[in-house]
């Protein structure tokens, strides 16, 4: 079994009228052809160096023998720990690949100090891969310097211990090359939120002793069938069952029920969010619960996804709801096309993301300010302001919650998205900050003007220095917090600022319930 599919209601009806037609318009084949014309002449040259992931489980095959080489030989030296720093796509998948094969993987996606202070420990026996498409990204450079010192300190060169994946040519690419680092290349034309099965998902996952060949074999059993125009193309009954509604469901709820695959909404929150959220239009994913509130409430805007272990084909499936099956590789595969063909559905480009930028500049500034940003509304004070937000929350609308906080040490902060929830009686989604900023954060200025938005800040006991910068990990979440917070205002988007206890950050759940 590679990937199997089932839909009721909205979703089943619009499987049967589009996919027919998205067969006719050999739109299957042509994604595989890597057809840059598929998504309109606006976009055509965006998609033209874009289109590398549809052949990514064969051209990655020649790096297995090199990644199983580099872990045998960081192991015979007692180096078994390995941290990943990187963001977006360059964590999410590789974090989703290491949870599911049920291997060590330290995820370093923030600029949280805690977070940052937790992930450089027993250097002796840690390995870093540090993983960015240009090497230009904020978080990224910050997490290498503080490796890198940190290592010097303790008498071990960073050229033994510090992996680069990076894209040919790239400033990062000359960087690394020169300071004696081992670096892998991926294919440039594989955009950061497509490339799961490219070096940025395998290396580190890889070298954390994941089966990456299964995940590769796994993926090219699937690559034939998504590549022929027929109705039984799961690629194209996805995207049909997620974007080809009537009238459409625009936010996508995703349910993990079953599957052995672990923390798979995240990488598909950013894959679609970044992809379709733009030009006022788009698909917003909301990762959630199995007994989420949202899945009580007849909501004619939330179209369900669950996540399922395999099923007979004559499974019942819930009214109005999608299930879907498969293997990890084979999943990577069918999400990716689908969001292509959800891309040519919503008449936009799958492959850029206009409003990332706009929140790294921001944050840039206040950071070159050295000025310390706006203070959030204390804990203690929030009651009005935050009933105010969540009234301003329209009726096809959604709340989205942005914790710039520690996610290593409080998860439970999340429960915070299931109690609002309930009390609005709308989707809410909820993500860690610096983070989403490179995934939901293209959704959230870029799709409809549908949102409010809930940022969760604190100030931490310790700050860690930024080797080299005139500024540390504190003042850059900080400065990351209030940027995209200026960016939302601008686009006209209503947004609050919190400040709770960091060493306690669920104190502002029972606030939450109202």
């Amino acid at each position: 079994m590679t990937v199997s599919i089932a839909a009721s209601g909205a979703a089943k009806e619009a499987i049967d009228r589009v996919v027919p037609e998205l067969v006719r318009g050999l739109v299957a084949s042509s994604i595989a052809a890597q057809d840059p014309a598929l998504w309109g002449a606006d976009a055509e040259s965006e998609a033209a160096i874009r289109l590398g992931w549809t052949e990514a489980p064969a051209i990655s095959r020649s790096l297995l023998p090199e990644i199983a080489a580099l872990r045998a030989s960081f192991l015979a030296q007692g180096v078994d720990r390995f941290v990943l720093c990187g963001m977006g796509g360059s964590s999410l998948a590789p974090e989703v690949i290491a949870a599911t094969y049920g291997v060590p993987l330290t995820i370093l996606d923030s600029t949280d100090p805690a977070q940052v202070a937790d992930a450089i420990a027993e250097l002796g026996r840690t390995a870093v891969v540090v993983s960015s498409k240009s090497g230009s990204t904020l978080e990224t450079d910050s997490q290498k310097r503080a490796f890198e010192a940190a290592f010097e300190a303790a008498g071990i060169d960073p050229a033994g211990r510090v992996v680069v994946v990076t894209d040919p040519g790239s400033p990062l690419d000359a960087a690394a090359r020169e300071a004696g680092y081992r670096v892998f290349n991926a294919d440039p034309d594989v955009g950061g939120r497509y490339s799961a099965l490219t070096a940025f998902g395998l290396v580190p996952a890889g070298l954390a002793g994941a089966d990456i060949a299964e995940l590769l074999d796994e993926a090219e059993a699937i690559q034939l069938e998504l590549a022929v125009d027929l109705p039984s193309n799961p690629g194209l009954v996805l995207g049909a069952a997620i974007a080809g509604a009537a009238p459409r469901r625009d936010k996508l709820g995703i349910v993990s029920d079953g599957t052995h695959i672990v923390g798979f909404g995240a990488w598909v929150e950013q894959l679609i969010a970044e992809s379709t959220g733009k030009l006022g239009t788009g698909i917003l994913p909301v990762v959630l619960e199995t007994d989420a509130p949202e899945l009580a409430l007849d909501l004619p805007d939330l179209q369900v996804v669950r996540l399922v272990g395999a099923f007979a084909d004559t499974r019942v499936v819930a009214p109005g709801e999608i299930e879907i099956a498969g293997t990890l590789g084979a999943q990577f595969m069918v999400w990716e096309v689908a969001t292509a063909v959800a891309g040519r559905l919503l008449g936009i480009n799958p492959f850029d993301q206009p409003d990332v930028e706009s929140a790294k500049v921001a944050a840039r500034a206040l950071i070159d300010e050295l000025a310390p940003p706006p203070p959030g509304v204390p804990l203690a004070e929030a009651a009005g302001p935050l009933a105010e937000l969540l009234a301003r929350v329209p009726a096809d609308g959604y709340l989205a919650v942005q914790a710039y906080l520690d996610r290593v040490d409080h998860p439970e902060l999340e429960r915070i998205r299931a109690v609002l929830a309930a009390r609005i009686g709308r989707p809410v989604t909820f993500g860690w900050g610096p983070r989403f900023l490179h995934s939901t954060g293209q959704y959230h200025k870029g799709g409809p003007a549908i949102g409010a938005y809930l940022q969760l800040v604190g100030a931490e006991a310790v700050d860690v220095p930024i080797p080299g910068r005139p500024f540390t990990f504190g003042q850059v979440i900080r400065a990351q917090a209030a940027g995209d917070a200026r960016v939302l205002a601008e686009h006209g988007r209503p947004v609050l600022t919190i400040e709770v206890p960091a060493s306690d950050p669920a104190a502002v759940i029972p606030l939450a319930a109202g």
